[in-house]
């Protein structure tokens, strides 16, 4: 089953006094070291669910009997902001990476710091986390950030403000390119839709709250529809490439033929409609609301360069040439519609929940699938020329996963990565990170931590089409 990031909310309610057994577990540390705890139970993991003090934010803290010394801080996927807040607070994405993290002897802990675009109160609970884990359970021998997804830009966020709490860092399908780069992008997206397929019908900035869900419904109505025509196919082609949405959709499939366009079209059709007009029609609502306008703009973006650059570019063309259509002028349709300004206050909110300025200190892995059309694979791209050009480059490591879907690790991959943080962060090198290694290591982890065949492979990122340093 596909996995939505507005519906999905995992269920924490599994921790347990003890573990399962687990088989083949490899190491995740080169020294098994247990360190006291005044939160350690013996023979059985202490679970603990609070408050943080002076909030009503939820805290888990899973503690156990053998700890290492390490500390994981799990920071979540994106929640709709009409769910409740998670409540246990998630510690890890699922049930098997909990209990194999658990029985390698790592304490995990994770707060229930907002839903919606919570980048800015993410920051403030999860290191008020770290403070209490201090105070009740005592100081920690490395303490590690890592999540998924917005997660994953958070862990991120957290070591560039707070190097000194943290000995490394695994972001895994983050949103690396920064909140301005990643609205600007859907912005394109919706502003493409719009003047291609809606005839400029559709409000896609300072949308009413009490609109949202309807014109979420009209646009994927309009979208739909236009499945029905080779043209109405070609133009969907077109407004994906701009964003640089994968045609490949489904974690369960073989990625489609380099020339296989009419499947490619259809996957990105899938992307648009099941995910991606949820937060271009639809967060976005909520993201206004807490920077206090429109932060997103396109003055002076050319589309033409912009569908140049985009992985995508060759499949456009064949299917307007199949079609019959003029690609440019559909391309002088978009250079000719109104541009949208930014609102400054709206755009220095996002730009400060988060910008990132890759000034690393600390080592950081960070994971991808390839086939991911929520958080595209070319948000490692801006973010590691980021770290390179402050010259960082020694501390960033990337590993990408060859599947779809976003967000869609196996455990045993989760599991590898982290164990190849550690070892960086516990010898000071990255070792080998072949992927044919990487491999061997997931399938060391066994069968029940293994639900795909291991991905991990050797990938050439193309550019982020949309990049944003700082204001």
């Amino acid at each position: 089953m596909k996995r939505r990031v507005l519906l999905i909310f995992v269920l924490f309610g599994f921790l347990s006094g003890s573990t399962m057994p687990l088989t083949n577990v490899a190491d995740a540390q080169t020294k098994v070291v247990h360190i006291p705890s005044s939160c350690i139970l013996p023979k059985a993991t202490n679970t603990i669910h609070g408050v943080l003090p002076g909030t009503q934010i939820n805290y888990t803290i899973a503690m156990p009997s053998n700890w290492n010394g390490t500390l994981l801080l799990y920071s979540y996927m994106y929640i709709s902001p009409t769910d409740p807040l998670p409540n246990p607070a998630p510690v890890a994405s699922d049930v098997p990476t909990t209990n194999a993290l658990l029985q390698q002897g790592y304490a995990l802990a994770g707060s229930s710091y907002g839903t919606g675009w919570a980048v800015q109160e993410a920051f403030q609970d999860q290191i008020a986390l770290l403070d209490l884990f201090k105070t009740k359970c005592g100081p920690t021998v490395h303490t590690i950030a890592w999540g998924q997804s917005l997660g994953g830009m958070i862990t991120a966020g957290l070591v560039q403000l707070y190097p000194t709490r943290f000995a490394g860092a695994l972001p895994m399908c983050g949103v690396l390119a920064g909140s301005i780069g990643t609205w600007n992008q859907a912005l394109d997206e919706a502003f493409a839709f719009n003047v291609l397929l809606a005839g400029n019908k559709l409000p896609i900035v300072h949308i009413p709250i009490m609109n949202a869900q309807n014109t979420i419904k009209q646009a994927t109505s309009i979208l739909t529809s236009a499945q029905n025509t080779a043209q109405g196919k070609a133009r969907t082609a077109l407004i994906a490439a701009l964003t640089d949405i994968p045609g490949w959709f489904d974690s369960a499939s073989r990625e489609p033929n380099i020339q296989d366009f009419a499947t490619q079209e259809h996957n990105q059709f899938l992307w648009e409609s099941q995910a991606d007009f949820q937060f271009a029609f639809g967060a976005r609502v909520e993201v206004e609301f807490r920077a206090g306008g429109n932060p997103s703009w396109n003055t002076g973006v050319d589309y033409s360069t912009q569908l140049a650059h985009s992985v995508d570019q060759n499949e456009v063309a064949a299917l307007y040439k199949q079609a019959g259509l003029d690609l440019n002028q559909d391309l002088d349709a978009l250079a000719k519609a109104p541009r949208i300004k930014a609102d400054p206050a709206a755009m220095n909110y996002l730009s400060k929940y988060f910008t990132f300025n890759g000034n690393l200190s600390i080592p950081v892995l960070t994971m991808h699938t390839t086939g991911d059309g929520l958080a595209v694979d070319q948000d490692e791209q801006t973010y590691a020329s980021i770290v390179n050009s402050k010259e960082k480059s020694a501390l960033l490591r990337q590993v990408f996963v060859h599947r779809a879907d976003h967000c869609s690790f196996t455990p045993a991959e989760m599991l590898t990565g982290l164990q190849t943080l550690m070892n960086r962060v516990q010898t000071g090198t990255w070792g080998n990170t072949d992927p044919l290694l990487m491999d061997q290591k997931a399938n060391a982890l066994g069968s029940a931590l293994n639900p795909h065949l291991p991905g991990f492979f050797n990938f050439t990122l193309t550019t982020f089409l949309r990049p944003f340093t700082s204001l």
